[in-house]
């Protein structure tokens, strides 16, 4: 059996396994690392050369960053600034959402900005008096359009502007995608204000993502505090409610509002039992009471990670949701924008602004290094690692060019926009059923070998590419952004393809006509 044939058999099973959604997607893309190296396909360094990527270094660099700016509390200023601009009118609202949450991906990836937005989104829609399934799905798909903006907005950039350079047509510069990039999220915006609100269901939310952006006074009101909230919830400190758990070695120990705990960096406000306040005096602790504690966020953390306690809350949550610009917020905002300026002037490589910004997080102590570890997300980088000799068999074997071939034989005459056209629509399709990312993988050394059959630039094919690929709107597992507001916002399966139909006509038109005007054949 040829190379060719079984490269195309392993990127068939890889599609069907994707599809059949029952295994790890990273599991499955080490699955096709390792058979590419069984078969002969690849030898050993090929077969794991995509675990050592530079794109795909860049890539977990840029998910240490995005958990920087959660953890200081950068989005939730951005949220804050959201819900104090829109009033109450839903224009205003589909606008600001869309340029924040595009803006915000621009700059750490889809996934990220939704994930950090979705609360914010939800508790805007409630307070405007609308339901927040007339805003996640918008949210999602904005994201998708801001993925454009920049090379750091999604993965998929990442890995056409390397397969640019790869070509010998030259790497795509940060701000090469915000020529397309644009005129798409002008055309998402108009389509979501002026259709949306027909075109997105009215759904009742299965679950909540907790707002903790009215914690202090809640808190207040119920322990009857004599202070102001605002002061309750700093940069430095904050409050943290934690519950006695059965079998507790505090069991049978001896509290009062304003003691000092042993550990000497926290103090107890109030005591709580079944929900009556146990006042100024001592308190035996008995299984189900709480404690209301007040101290430096680092000793909360610490204490309510101990066995003996249960945290309501985690501070860490409540931190990031509650207080806007917390410790580290200006630090993470210095080193993100020394990230871009190293990005869009090329001064170093991609991967060495990613690992000089991540690093940078840490050592000014904007991150722990677990939090740094926790905050990448390894299924992505080890999709992409994994994919990575699957592209790599693709063109070494010919099935690239055998695919190319016959794309070119189908486009006929018909000439370069045929050619992207067609390569639109193949990505677009496998984007809605399998990971954008690996879709990428899988079409760029297609797209690369027709552009040479057709005696064409391969810029502007790679970045109809990018741009197919990020038109992943028809279904809920064509991205995790898209899967994470199907809950919260209570949709169905079929509900995805009513706004997501129009959106990828858009996104057709300007792959088809729009790329040709900045990159000629």
């Amino acid at each position: 059996m040829s190379d060719m044939t079984i490269t195309f058999l392993v990127l068939a099973a890889v599609v069907v396994v994707f599809v059949w959604d029952r295994l790890p997607v990273a599991i499955v893309a080490v699955g096709v690392a390792l058979s590419l190296w069984a078969t002969g396909v690849l030898d050993l360094n090929q077969a794991l050369h995509g675990f050592g990527d530079p794109a795909v270094i860049f890539i977990a660099s840029l998910f240490v960053v995005s958990e920087g700016l959660e953890a200081s509390g950068v989005t939730a200023w951005l949220g804050q600034q959201l819900i104090e601009r829109v009033g109450d009118s839903r224009t205003r609202l589909m606008v600001y959402t869309l340029l924040l949450v595009a803006g915000l991906t621009a700059l750490i990836n889809a996934n990220g900005s939704v994930a950090a937005l979705l609360p914010v989104a939800i508790v805007t829609a409630v307070r405007l008096g609308r339901s927040p399934s007339q805003l996640l799905m918008p949210l999602a798909f904005g994201a998708h359009a801001g993925s454009l903006l920049a090379l750091t907005g999604s993965p998929v950039n990442v890995i056409v502007a390397d397969a640019g350079r790869e070509a010998g047509v030259g790497r795509f510069g940060f701000f090469s995608f915000t020529l397309v990039g644009v005129p798409l999220l002008i055309g998402t915006i108009a389509i979501v204000v002026l259709f949306g609100e027909r075109l997105v269901p009215n759904r009742t939310a299965r679950t909540s993502s907790r707002n903790f952006s009215t914690h202090a006074r809640t808190l207040v009101e119920m322990y009857e505090l004599d202070h102001d909230p605002d002061e309750l919830l700093t940069r430095r400190s904050g409050l943290a409610e934690l519950v006695i758990p059965p079998r507790s070695e505090l069991i049978g120990e001896i509290v009062f509002p304003g003691m000092v705990t042993d550990s000497g960096d926290l103090v107890v406000r109030a005591v709580q039992r079944k929900g009556e306040d146990q006042g100024a005096g001592e308190t035996v602790l008995s299984a189900g009471d709480t404690l209301l504690l007040q101290g430096p966020w680092g000793a909360l953390e610490r204490r309510l990670d101990e066995p003996d306690v249960l945290a309501v809350d985690p501070p860490e949550l409540v931190r990031r949701g509650a207080v806007p610009l917390g410790l580290g917020a200006w630090e993470a905002i210095a080193v993100l924008t020394g990230m871009v300026i190293l990005l869009a002037t090329g001064a170093v490589p991609a991967a060495v602004a990613g690992l000089l910004a991540a690093g940078a997080m840490v050592l000014l102590r904007v991150l722990t290094i677990d939090q740094a570890y926790s905050g990448v997300s390894w299924t992505t980088v080890i999709l992409v690692g994994g994919m990575i000799p699957l592209s790599t068999a693709m063109t070494s074997s010919g099935a690239a060019e055998k695919l190319a071939d016959g794309l070119v034989r189908v486009v006929g005459d018909a000439g370069p926009y045929a050619l992207l056209l067609g390569l639109f629509l193949l990505t677009a399709v496998l984007g809605q059923l399998i990971s954008n990312t690996a879709t990428a993988l899988i079409v760029i050394p297609v797209a690369v070998s027709a552009a040479a059959d057709l005696d064409v630039s391969a810029k502007p094919v790679l970045m109809c590419v990018a741009v197919a690929a990020a038109a992943s709107f028809l279904t809920p597992v064509a991205t995790p952004a898209n899967l994470m507001v199907m809950s919260p916002a209570g949709y169905r399966f079929a509900d995805y393809w009513k706004l997501g139909l129009p959106l990828m006509v858009l996104f057709g038109l300007v792959a088809v006509l729009l790329v040709p005007v900045f990159w000629g054949f």
